[in-house]
């Protein structure tokens, strides 16, 4: 039996090349097997994988068996279909297996999100809104014995000290409320005022919807490219990533896949921390456009970050035969002469570069792919040109912090969106402080870091008095080099300047906010921003990212003037900053932003009252029910079901102790809807947090039952040892002919029955809480399908 061998098989291993795709190794490897007449069989996992391997075998010309349905002995080579995952030589039988892992490389884990969860995901002392009941504060997370066994209950406070317990499996009937920079007004429990409120704004954003669909309609009938699906080059770009793709990098790549295969023209914000991996998702679409003989701009707001990047796609291309440009203003002239020529010309391939890009003296030959790095630094005249350029070509824009139009624009659905959220492997997030300023704080927190053998950025954003200062730096810091960056110095004497920086040389660089794109430094771990209260949100987060970025700890210094009284929106920034210390923020602090600075000028005054007044997830959700009623959609009601079953279902704080990771999850369990999701949720904790207990399986049960029972009409479940049932809403509900083949499939253990509503009942004897649960799964995912 070859499963249960492979537990045996450690002294037999191979030291098996990695193939991972690269076939034309496996061609030579097998040549000499067959020389030599050994027997291969190649263990591919899924169907996908042995069509990938058998189309290599048959262009390879190479004879070969399906070992899974007849063994023939004349033939050498073999592929199976099981998941056999080390490779081996049985070299006294003649015998070799290649395993799936050196084969191809592993696909990380997916589990379904949504793009809400990043910032709507409530927790304990939060405002929250409840889909039927309204605005409350969640002030409390607690198991409770309501009803036979125990669960955990989110605990809301109502208008009037009212309290309302919801059941964990049914949190994604809440999110965390977002809107107004002041304390909401909490509604009264029962729903009737809320009702209310969301009738009026549904008929408030029907003009809205109307704008909406008139762009949707025009963005409907442009048609792009229809880019063809991956092949054995993009698989070998992928696997040459020498680290290992996030889950949700993997997720933001097979969208911009998914866009560019359909001819859709794609318009898409891959949103994401700075050092997330953003660039990566970038490279693949890059490539995939240049396989097809497309060109692409990749354009971004400075000359540093341009220069970045293409020593990014320098590297990252540099064995795949892939023509990489930059133009900036540290180029000469003849040179970008040159370059421009060869651009207009089609033999370049990848141009990055500022706004230079924009220039009318640039004609792509077939420009397939624009890429956008934070899009909103550049000026107003350049927009005009990226949104023409824009109708014509593929976009994908890039940011950590979108502003608060692009973000708004994303949640209509007006443009597409990806984010991503999990930060690398051992990446730390970044202590900050905000303080009055001091000279003594910041002579203090260079030592520190120079003590480490690290660097330091100063932000100081005035160019009057730039030379004063560093001068002053230099006094009480000295024999230590320090570099000046400021926009208008001499191009050749900034790009020295940061070239040193890179270089080590200088070990402290003060700069204006020229830095906040472009620089990636693993060494420099303190930020110190002098009068910090001058930027916006965004410009202090982009700051802070560029820290960090190893794994070392690293600190940031937020300070202000202590002579000067903080305006009240610069306060909000400076707290926001404190609170949005965690990795992933980005998308976060740009959602605090939406807030400090008002939506009014992207929805509104009077939109923006409604939006206050319901919160900015129960707003977008009504404007895209206003979408789907006015396009003629029939929207099925989901009527509330009530589950009274017998067993403990909770995440004990034993198993997961950080009380926001624990609602994280019952987040995902509310939105279990097949068995596939229950099954792979289920392996997902296992790999997190170890064997999964009897309680989690529960709870994951339950929130799977709660969306199946919804999904058929179900009023209430009741399992317990001695009552086994459903009840259901309507008679009618019942009388499919679907319906009716469950009940006859199911009809040696369960009977309908009419009381005063349809019953099913269950006969099933048996005292087991548990197995009349699993059988009540069985039921349910039958009757789904």
């Amino acid at each position: 039996n070859i499963l249960e061998c492979e537990k045996e098989l450690n002294a037999k291993i191979i030291g098996a090349q990695k193939y991972i795709f690269d076939f034309q190794l496996l061609k030579k490897d097998l040549d000499i097997y067959l020389k030599n007449r050994h027997k291969v069989i190649l263990f591919c996992g899924n169907e996908t994988n042995k069509k990938i391997i058998e189309d290599f075998l048959l262009e390879k010309g190479f004879s070969f068996s399906y070992l899974d349905d007849n063994y023939n002995a004349n033939d050498y080579i073999y592929t199976s279909l099981l998941h056999f995952s080390k490779s081996a030589s049985f070299l006294d039988g003649n015998l070799i297996f290649i395993g799936v892992d050196d084969l191809f490389k592993k696909n990380a884990f997916k589990v379904k999100k949504h793009k809400r969860d990043v910032f709507y995901l409530p927790k304990v002392g939060d405002f929250v809104v409840h889909s039927i009941h309204g605005i409350g504060k969640c002030i409390g997370l607690e198991r409770l014995k309501l009803t036979g066994s125990e669960k955990d209950y989110f605990i809301i406070e109502y208008a009037g000290g009212d309290i309302f317990y919801l059941p964990s499996e049914q949190a994604n009937l809440i999110s965390s409320y977002s809107g107004s920079d002041k304390e909401p007004k909490l509604n009264k429990i029962g729903g009737k005022e809320f009702a209310k409120l969301k009738e009026r704004v549904k008929n408030s954003v029907q003009e809205i919807a109307i704008d909406l669909l008139k762009l949707y309609s025009e963005r409907e009938q442009l048609k792009g490219y229809k880019y063809s699906q991956d092949g054995y080059l993009m698989q070998a770009f992928e696997d040459a990533f020498e680290f290992s793709e996030t889950q949700d990098q993997l997720t933001a790549i097979a969208d911009i896949k998914k866009d560019m295969e359909n001819g859709k023209v794609m318009d898409r914000l891959v949103c994401g921390d700075v050092g997330f991996g953003k660039t990566e998702v970038a490279l693949r679409a890059m490539y995939k456009a240049v396989i097809d003989g497309k060109q692409v701009a990749f354009l971004c707001p400075t000359s540093i970050l341009s220069e970045q990047h293409y020593l990014t796609c320098k590297k990252r291309f540099k064995d795949f035969m892939v023509n990489v440009a930059v133009l900036n203003r540290l180029k000469a002239k003849n040179v970008q002469a040159q370059i421009v020529k060869e651009v207009n010309e089609g033999k370049i391939d990848i141009l990055c570069g500022t706004h230079r890009l924009l220039s009318s003296d640039i004609q792509f030959k077939d420009l397939g792919l624009l890429v956008l790095d934070e899009e909103q630094r550049f000026g107003v005249a350049d927009k005009e040109k990226i949104k023409n350029l824009k109708k014509q070509v593929n976009v994908l824009s890039l940011s950590a912090t979108p502003i608060p139009r692009t973000l708004h624009m994303s949640l209509s659905g007006i443009r597409d969106i990806s984010i991503i959220e999990t930060p690398p492997k051992d990446r730390l997030p970044v202590q900050t402080y905000v303080s009055e300023f001091s000279f003594d704080l910041l002579v203090d927190a260079c030592k520190r870091e120079l003590a480490r053998g690290g660097q330091v950025l100063v932000v100081y954003n005035r160019v009057e008095t730039i030379d004063n200062f560093t001068n002053q730096l230099r006094e009480n810091l000295p024999g230590i080099e320090i570099g000046i960056a400021h926009g208008q110095m001499n191009e050749r004497v900034l790009e020295d300047s940061i070239l040193k920086l890179y270089k080590q040389e200088y070990k402290i660089l003060v700069s204006t906010t020229l830095i906040e794109n472009g620089v990636d430094l693993p060494l420099a771990n303190t930020l110190f921003v002098v009068e910090a209260d001058r930027l916006g949100l965004s410009q202090l987060y982009q700051l802070r990212g560029r820290i960090g970025r190893s794994n070392r700890l690293a600190y940031a210094y937020f300070t202000y003037d202590a002579s000067k009284n903080l305006t009240e929106d610069a306060y909000k920034r400076l707290s926001a900053l404190m609170e949005y210390t965690q990795l992933g923020s980005g998308f976060k602090s740009a959602m605090r932003d939406l807030e400090i600075r008002g939506a009014g000028n992207v929805l509104g005054k009077q939109q923006h009252g409604h939006m206050e007044k319901v919160g900015y997830d129960m707003y977008s959700k009504l404007l895209r029910e206003t979408i789907e009623e006015l396009q003629g959609a029939k929207k099925k009601e989901k009527l509330p079901v009530k589950l009274d079953i017998d067993i403990p279902a909770y995440i004990d704080v034993n198993y997961i102790y950080d009380e926001e990771q624990r609602i994280k999850i019952y987040s995902e369990i509310s939105d279990l809807s097949t068995f596939d999701e229950y099954e792979a949720l289920k392996q997902k904790l296992e790999e997190s947090f170890g064997s999964i207990k009897t309680e989690v399986d529960n709870i994951l049960k339950i929130g799977l039952i709660k969306n199946l029972a919804q999904n058929l009409n179900i009023k209430r479940i009741i399992v317990n040892k001695t009552v086994f049932e459903i009840q259901l809403y309507k008679t009618q509900d019942i009388m499919s002919e679907q319906f009716a083949e469950i009940l006859s499939k199911y009809k040696s253990f369960c009977v309908l029955k009419f009381e005063e509503m349809p019953i099913i009942k269950f006969t099933d004897s048996s005292s087991d809480v548990c197995q009349k649960v699993d059988k009540l799964i069985r039921f349910l995912n039958d009757a789904s399908f």
